[in-house]
């Protein structure tokens, strides 16, 4: 087992922990001691390549982008579909553990989990880019969540003021990819699957 610093986005290092060569359940483990022990500090955890990264809080832009993104989901979404702030999915085949902002799926669906989430049950995961970690929405999870089989990625950039709705997984000469990508600016109107929103709520970062 080896001990590294890894940077959190917006915040201190913090110490986490690489492992090489172990299985995925072992590495959960570790995760959840770490949870344990950073619990007050720590907003989520992800699993990505072996490596464990602990997130710390966000910003209030950054919460509240992902609530008015919900609220609007809330008074189109049908069914029993739901917009959610918050859950684990989980693929331990593909060794992957991520906190998406936001998901949407059938509340009957979601209610069979106790605990992680398995991400072919979900229709949409929305992310807000955070500050000083973009890479990690931009490149790390355009690749996981096509490989999770999760058919609309919605990445929200108040840095920028712009939004990418990637859709259509499928595998390519490099590995899963989402095929169909469309970029928007802050008050556009964006079609997102059965969903429209309005991106003109969405609130930009303060210019550092």
């Amino acid at each position: 087992m080896a001990r590294h610093a890894i940077r959190v986005p917006g915040h201190r290092r913090v110490r986490a922990t690489t492992l090489s060569g172990v299985n995925y359940a072992r590495l959960r483990a570790v995760a959840d001691e770490l949870m344990e022990q950073y619990g007050d500090l720590v907003r989520k955890i992800e699993i990505r390549d072996g490596a464990i990264t602990m997130v710390m809080s966000s910003s209030t832009p950054h919460e509240l982008n992902a609530m008015r993104l919900r609220r609007q989901l809330d008074h189109q979404l049908t069914g029993d579909l739901v917009a959610l702030t918050g859950g684990d999915i989980e693929d331990p085949a593909l060794g992957i553990l991520r906190m998406p902002d936001l998901i949407v799926a059938s509340e009957a669906v979601l209610e069979e989990f106790d605990d992680k989430i398995d991400p072919r049950v979900l229709l949409l995961v929305a992310e807000v880019v955070s500050p000083s970690n973009h890479s990690n929405d931009y490149v790390e999870k355009m690749r996981d969540y096509p490989a999770m089989g999760i058919p609309l990625y919605l990445l929200i950039d108040p840095r920028k003021g712009t939004v990418r709705v990637c859709s259509d997984p499928a595998d390519g000469p490099d590995g899963p990819r989402y095929r169909a990508t469309h970029d928007y600016v802050f008050g556009d109107q964006v079609k997102v699957g059965d969903w429209v929103i309005d991106s003109g709520e969405f609130k930009r970062y303060a210019p550092r």
